[in-house]
């Protein structure tokens, strides 16, 4: 009797735990009751909780897991292990006929209906090499972007300008500041990338619900944290510390994160003799309360503050030919001094009464003030050199006065309601309506005094030898006083449905924007649609189609004209968009890849001419100007090697447009070809070694083009039908080398100091790797004797190559 005791007590672990344990959840998460599990020929159903056990056959067999109106499921099951874990997670609450998803995603937080969309991965822009950002630093990368200015966060897609992006965090618009002139002054941008959960990017052809603007929406949704948490960074131009945390019963959640950043090294790789002090700091916090399954309230604060110095003392800068080289040299004599400060807080209202309802009231409020202040006095002289090095002709010789007290306040407050109607979970209707009350009060007062030779410019030719008579004139003067009190109504409604045609399922989304501004008085009507099929084939083919009428709503840059006064006849720009694109999913090597390619057309209507002045865009005040733009674009996105995602891109797009009827010409943003790659890898016996790369070449932009000025001292942008320039290529390489010390997934905790840490990486960062001089824009030197006078044009470079070395940890 005793042994078959043992026998009992030893085959009764085997017995036990020789079985399949199964937990059924639906699409929020919440157990699945009743459903009906088939296995081994026997039927089973879940408790309660959605658990079941079912015994483990000894020969593979199919698991089927069903229930009414809910998608089945099925998994072969193996013989071993003994004990296996089976969880049916997002069981799609749908009927035989409905769509779960037109196109493959990843499960998000925060879905969308924007077929244009591109969904950019948090945890890579976190780790980009970038100086300019990491969200935006990554989106260079894309095929429809484009920057000239690794320190600057802007960017040009699809041949717009700075201005026509939008950017929202957590559907709340931002503004960028307003007076930087170029990159040197941005500082940080203000997505916070530690803070990111979701980022969706479309370059164009956009859903009704986002604002009125010409080239692409930039949507970014912060995280909320699970448990208490802190993580960190340090490298030699700046750091951060976040804190995340959550109650225990996880409904109250918030992060707080604050960076400092510091680019004085960096600078110090430009060809001059400066001094450099940019110090660029800020605060932001996303806190959030669930009081229960329906309602919600939640703050996003932030607080940035820049703060750029600059005492320039000497510069110089080869250019020309080999056949023909040259050299500016310049001394200086005062300083550059500006400051930026930046503030906005929200408070986020919502109400979930069922799954089918949603509604989200926002109020917001934001200020921004900006202070430009300059006075720089320079001497110059431009010379020749024969193939020795020796001089050989000085082509001219002056100096230059720079001044400017430029103030801005702009104050923006206002409110949005905006709700969500799923009948189905193919079927969404939405609806908002947003009201702003604007304030801008904006004081300039900037001037330019050139000498040449003894003369100032401009002032007309006059034959040597004969007495000048003319006065001593600016080369231009801007100046206004400007104080406006605005608002500005906005309101759009959007309807979007999956449904199957035959085999082939189909996605539609159409609606329509209208805003109506008190400053010109004007309301513009934005109709917008969306198409996608994807057919039933064998291979996993998607087309889509968008278009519509999309607006650049003015604001205070297109308001101000190349006087300094503000124009109350100023209208909206206009374009007419379609863009035609095809996704292509396919295997290589059992490793998945995703090739996209988009064709699009955009006929612009009253658009306002502007010039670039290094990144700053000056706008003509004037809607005389029309003009077209048509590209092409690819993108190949996949693992390129196992488990890691890269991408290489390549674009090629014009735009031209015509002033005051003179002809077409290349707009300052026609950036024709583009190639780019972000690439990612690790050494396979050595895993925790990581790189990532970013390549980017981008045909030089036409923003070369001296800025002319007339009688008056006022810029003349119709100077570029006289002069056209175009800048050299961009060529730039980044590379970002990693060792991850602790990685979360594989850390185990201990009771020594290093256990605390979850994460622990160590890693080197090569910014312009190829040391290459790439150009943002010219400095235009006069010759002022010659008839008529003779113009050279001085590049102004950017940084050159600089090792970064950075720290990060997570507690």
């Amino acid at each position: 009797m005793k042994n078959y005791i043992l026998l009992i007590l030893f085959f009764l672990p085997v017995l036990a735990f020789s079985q399949i344990n199964i937990k059924v959840l639906d699409e929020d998460g919440k157990a699945v009751s009743e459903a009906q599990v088939f296995y081994n020929n026997q039927t089973y159903q879940t408790d309660k909780n959605g658990n079941v056990r079912v015994p483990l056959s000894d020969s593979e067999q199919t698991l089927n897991v069903q229930k009414e109106n809910f998608k089945g499921f099925s998994k072969v099951i193996k013989t071993t292990p003994k004990t296996q874990n089976v969880n049916v997670l997002f069981l799609s609450s749908v009927k035989e006929n409905e769509i779960q998803e037109v196109v493959f995603q990843k499960k998000a937080r925060f879905k969308t209906n924007d077929i244009t969309s591109i969904e950019i991965s948090a945890k890579e822009a976190k780790e980009v090499a970038s100086l300019a950002g990491g969200v935006e630093g990554l989106l260079k990368s894309l095929p429809s972007v484009n920057s000239n200015a690794e320190l600057s966060s802007q960017y040009m897609v699809r041949g717009g300008s700075y201005d026509e992006n939008l950017i929202y965090i957590n559907d709340i618009e931002l503004y960028r500041p307003f007076l930087v002139r170029n990159s040197l002054q941005e500082g940080m941008s203000i997505v916070n990338p530690d803070m990111v959960s979701t980022i969706n990017f479309s370059p164009g052809g956009f859903e009704p619900r986002y604002g009125d603007k010409m080239s692409s929406a930039l949507n970014i949704y912060y995280r909320q944290p699970e448990k208490f948490e802190v993580s960190g960074e340090a490298s030699l131009i700046g750091g951060r510390l976040t804190t995340g945390f959550a109650s225990k019963d996880k409904k109250f959640t918030g992060l707080i994160s604050g960076r400092y950043r510091n680019t004085n090294l960096v600078l110090n790789t430009l060809n001059e003799d400066t001094d450099f002090n940019p110090r660029y700091m800020d605060l932001q916090s996303y806190l959030n309360y669930q009081f229960n399954e329906k309602w919600s309230l939640s703050f996003l604060g932030y607080y940035a503050k820049n703060d750029y110095q600059m005492f320039p003392k000497q510069k110089e800068v080869d250019f020309g030919s080999v056949l023909q080289p040259m050299r500016l040299t310049v001394f200086y004599n005062g300083q550059e001094d500006d400051q930026y400060k930046n503030m906005m807080g929200t408070v986020s209202v919502n109400f979930k009464p069922s799954k089918k309802w949603q509604f989200s009231l926002d109020n917001f409020a934001y200020q921004n003030r900006e202070r430009e202040y300059y006075s720089i006095a320079s001497g110059y002289i431009l010379e020749a050199f024969d193939e020795d090095g020796n001089p050989t002709a000085g082509y001219d010789a002056g100096g230059q006065i720079d001044h400017a007290r430029n103030d801005l306040l702009v104050r923006v407050a206002g409110s949005q309601f905006r709700t969500k109607f799923s009948p189905d979970v193919n079927t969404d209707f939405e609806f908002g309506v947003k009201y702003e009350r604007e304030s801008i009060k904006d004081f300039t007062n900037e001037w330019q005094f050139v000498d040449s030779i003894g003369y100032s410019n401009p002032r007309d030719f006059v034959i040597p030898g004969n007495l000048d008579t003319s006065a001593m004139n600016l080369n231009f003067h801007i100046a206004g006083q400007n104080d406006i009190n605005t608002t500005r109504v906005s309101a759009y409604a959007q309807f979007s449905k999956k449904f199957y045609w035959g085999t082939n399922r189909i996605f539609v989304n159409g609606g329509a924007r209208i805003q109506n501004w008190s400053f010109n008085k004007e309301t513009i009507f934005s109709p917008r649609a969306q198409f996608a099929i994807k057919p039933n084939w064998d291979m996993d083919m998607l087309f889509r189609l968008a278009g519509g009428v999309y607006y650049q709503a003015p604001f205070y840059k297109e308001i101000k004209d190349l006087t300094g006064a503000f124009n109350p006849d100023i209208t909206a720009q206009k374009s007419y968009q379609i863009i035609l694109a095809n996704d292509y999913e396919f295997q290589f090597k059992e490793r998945k890849f995703k090739l996209t390619t988009e064709a699009y057309y955009k006929k612009m209507e009253n658009l306002i001419p502007y010039y670039m002045d290094n990144v700053r865009v000056r706008y003509s005040g004037k809607n005389n100007s029309e003009g077209y733009a048509y590209g092409l674009d690819a993108r190949l996105f996949g693992e390129f090697v196992p488990g890691i995602d890269s991408y290489i891109s390549a674009s090629y797009a014009r735009v031209y447009e015509n002033i005051e009827g003179m002809g077409y010409i290349p707009r300052p943003t026609d950036q024709r070809f583009r190639f780019a790659m972000f690439y990612q890898d690790y050494m396979p016996k050595f895993p925790s070694m990581r790189v990532n790369l970013t390549l980017t070449y981008a045909s030089g932009l036409p923003s070369g083009t001296p800025v002319m000025f007339d009688g008056n001292g006022v810029p003349d942008y119709l100077a570029a039908y006289r002069y056209q320039k175009t800048l050299p290529a961009y060529k730039r390489v980044d590379i970002g080398l990693t060792k991850v010390f602790i990685d979360q997934k594989d850390n185990k905790a201990s009771g020594n100091f290093w256990g605390k840490f979850k994460e622990l990486t160590l890693g080197v960062q090569i910014f312009n790797a190829f040391n290459i001089n790439n150009t943002i824009a010219n400095q235009w030197i006069s010759d002022i004797n010659a008839s008529p006078s003779l113009y050279y044009p001085v590049p102004v470079r950017l940084t050159g190559r600089f090792f970064n070395v950075k720290l990060e940890f997570k507690l």
